[in-house]
């Protein structure tokens, strides 16, 4: 300012507007003896003071402190001042912050006196910790009728950030359309997210940032057991998806391989497998809210390998192998009832299938039948009682991870050889069948060859856990788009493990171990 060609240079005083001189004096002292004492009442004219005068250890140390001090009270503030002073680092844990916290934020005065832009900004955040959808409209509906004569002007451009195709039709019927009054925008976007639940089949047409899950609506994954290098993983990992982390939250009663799971309510149910040494019929409740196990009806046959799926509210065990031979037998539990009764066999024998419902059906895609890899795949129809043979896939798959998403079912990795092979060939691909035409198709493949691979639909988008090599037992975990056609790594396992069970948690559990 004063040794270049400004008109400053020319200059005997300078006016400094809009300082406060205490604080100039601390900083002018500063400059000289390397200390300043930041205090909460003087901390953001401090900051400030500081970014004026490219002082970036204070500004950095006032940063520390306001975030310290971060509070649902006050985070929607520091957020704006940090904006307003470029302050990048303190915005990004103010937002953080704000996030994290974001049921306790909007419970206090800051909340209600945010401008439409910034309830804008703050509906378009995809990391709001909330366990549904619901509380985001409740938390708009709250922020407009603070001030409903000025407000309620906005609420179509408003209710647009809300993932509405993401509410049940009921809470749209019941909540969201009386409160819109007829407004027209309103009016569209309730009828686009009602299409949504009307024709699922149209849905791959149909997606946008609405139909996109927030990051903490999504639950938790669970992956249970599978094989590692200690000869069977006893830990049931969770995943959450807001922080990208992996952690143990259940260990299982004891070591079982190749099993089959499932979730009913808040049990988890670990059926058949093997135990190192025996082949099992037995099957194991998890409570997880006490993390109790306990023992349910055992199935009419012992079965490793063996794929599991609920259909029409009843638990179907297809296939596996008994100790002694390849099975093609099927058998279901009534959970009322609490017994399993055997019902139409598999027209091939299947160990190491990939099972998954679709269309109200039941589908054995692959697997193993002691001579080689499978390439058929069949369907059964609880209404009918039989299996029917469907296109094959166009090689053969045995140890293949299934999942099902827009009406597609989607087959995964695997291997051509029989079980204990070392020749055996691993695959990336994967294949996606539509059963409006009886065909399959390939799309983008994993980043890596391997079998076993456990495979789920977790929100809008496929993923695929662990899997084997030929030489390792994997960490990888891969999330698949399927509009973009597009792969893309999340936080790997904290144990590699291959043929090891997954299943989504919603967030009405609590797992506790």
């Amino acid at each position: 300012m004063f040794t270049g060609s400004l008109s400053n240079a020319d200059e005997t005083e300078i006016t400094l507007g809009d300082v406060n001189g205490e604080v100039l004096q601390a900083v002018v002292n500063y400059c000289y003896t390397g200390s300043i004492e930041i205090r909460e009442d003087n901390v953001e004219t401090l900051l400030s003071t500081a970014c004026l005068m490219l002082l970036h250890e204070v500004v950095e140390a006032c940063s520390r402190f306001l975030a310290h001090q971060l509070h649902p009270s006050n985070c929607l503030g520091i957020a704006v001042f940090a904006e307003h002073q470029a302050c990048t680092s303190l915005l990004q844990e103010a937002n953080a912050y704000t996030s994290q916290h974001f049921m306790q934020v909007i419970r206090n005065q800051e909340y209600l006196q945010l401008n439409v832009e910034q309830m804008a900004s703050l509906l378009s955040n995809d990391d709001l910790n909330v366990s549904s959808e619901e509380h985001i409209f409740q938390a708009l509906m709250c922020w407009i009728q603070h001030d409903p004569e000025n407000r309620r002007q906005h609420i179509g451009y408003l209710l647009g950030l809300v993932k509405l195709p993401l509410l049940s039709p009921a809470f749209l019927t019941d909540q969201v359309e009386p409160v819109t009054e007829g407004d027209p925008v309103c009016q569209k976007l309730i009828m686009d997210a009602m299409k949504w639940h009307l024709l699922p089949e149209r849905r791959p047409q149909m997606v946008c940032s609405r139909t996109r899950p927030r990051k903490a609506t999504l639950g938790k994954l669970l992956v249970v057991g599978g094989m590692d290098k200690n000869k069977g993983a006893t830990t049931i990992e969770s995943y959450d998806p807001r922080c990208d982390v992996w952690t143990v939250a259940h260990h299982m009663s004891g070591r079982r391989l190749q099993f089959g799971i499932a979730l009913m309510g808040f049990k988890l149910l670990v059926v058949g497998g093997r135990d190192g040494l025996k082949t099992l019929n037995t099957m194991e409740c998890l409570d997880m809210e006490t993390g109790s196990w306990a023992q349910l009806s055992p199935m009419n046959t012992h079965r490793h390998g063996l794929g599991v799926a609920v259909l029409g509210g009843t638990l179907y065990a297809v296939g596996g192998h008994d100790g002694w031979s390849y099975l093609n037998t099927v058998e279901r539990w009534d959970p009322v009832a609490r017994n399993w009764q055997y019902v139409a066999p598999m027209q091939n024998q299947r160990c190491s299938a990939g099972i998954a419902v679709l269309g109200g059906k039941l589908y054995a895609v692959g697997g193993r039948d002691g001579a080689a890899c499978l390439r058929t795949v069949e369907c059964y129809d609880p209404h009918t009682n039989k299996w029917t043979m469907v296109a094959a896939l166009s090689r053969r798959r045995g140890g293949v991870g299934v999942a099902v998403t827009n009406g597609f079912l989607y087959a995964m990795g695997g291997q051509d050889a029989p079980a204990n092979n070392p020749a055996a060939s691993r695959f990336d691909c994967v294949e996606r069948y539509d059963p409006s035409t009886d065909s399959w198709t390939s799309v983008a493949p994993l980043s890596s060859k391997r079998d076993a691979v456990a495979s789920c639909l977790f929100g809008d988008k496929l993923i695929a856990i662990g899997g084997y090599d030929g030489g390792h037992y994997l960490r990888t975990v891969e999330q698949y788009d399927p509009i973009s056609n597009e792969w893309n790594t999340l936080a790997p396992l904290i144990t590699g493990r291959a043929g090891a069970c997954v299943i989504v948690i919603n967030n009405g559990v609590n797992l506790n171990e």
